[in-house]
C-alpha cells in the first residue's frame, strides 16, 4: 500500500465512531517488534529499534489533531509518574497533516513526558501496520510484543502492570 493511499485509509478511519472501528489489526502479540526508520523532531535520523530491549517499552502513533490520543494523555503521565525509568515511552508523530515543529511545540506545551519521534515518510507505520492514530504498542523487556490496542479508553496501566518489576 502507498503511504499516500495508507494515510487517507487512516483518516477514513477516524471518521468512524470508536464501536465500529476494529481493533483486530496491527503485529501480532509475540511477534518481534519490527525496526524502522524515523527521525528525532530535531531531524536527525534514528530507529525505532534503539528504543526497545531492557525495559518495557510504550510506543504510541500520535498526532496534536488526535482526540483519542489527547484522552490518552493522562494516563501516560500517570504511568512516567509510577514507573519512571523502569518504562520508556515513546510516541511516534505520524505525518498526517502535522509537521516536526507542530508535534515538538505541542509536546512541550503538554509536557509529554515521551521521548519524541517523526514518522515523515511512513516507515514505521507501515512496519507496525498501524490501523490509525491512538494506536499504541507496547513491547516487552526482550523486544517481543506484549499488547496492542486503539482508541482514547485503552487501559494501558494494567498491561503494564503484567511486564514491569
Amino acid at each position: 500500500m502507498t503511504r499516500m493511499l495508507r494515510h487517507l485509509l487512516v483518516a477514513s478511519l477516524l471518521a468512524l465512531p470508536a464501536a465500529v472501528r476494529a481493533q483486530e489489526s496491527g503485529l501480532p502479540v509475540g511477534t518481534a517488534a519490527p525496526a524502522a526508520a524515523v527521525r528525532t523532531l530535531a531531524g536527525q535520523p534514528t530507529d525505532l529499534a534503539r528504543y526497545i530491549g531492557g525495559r518495557p517499552t510504550v510506543i504510541e502513533f500520535w498526532a496534536t489533531w488526535c482526540p483519542n490520543c489527547k484522552q490518552l494523555e493522562p494516563q501516560l503521565q500517570r504511568i512516567a509518574r509510577t514507573y519512571g525509568s523502569r518504562v520508556r515511552l515513546v510516541a511516534v508523530a505520524v505525518s498526517v497533516s502535522q509537521t516536526p515543529q507542530r508535534a515538538q511545540l505541542y509536546a512541550r506545551k503538554y509536557r509529554l513526558p515521551m521521548e519524541m519521534l517523526w514518522d515523515g515518510d511512513g516507515k514505521a507505520t507501515d512496519a507496525y501496520e498501524v490501523p490509525a492514530t491512538s494506536y499504541v504498542v507496547i513491547v516487552d523487556g526482550t523486544g517481543k510484543i506484549a499488547y496492542t490496542g486503539q482508541g482514547g479508553g485503552q487501559n494501558l496501566e494494567a498491561a503494564l502492570k503484567k511486564l514491569v518489576r
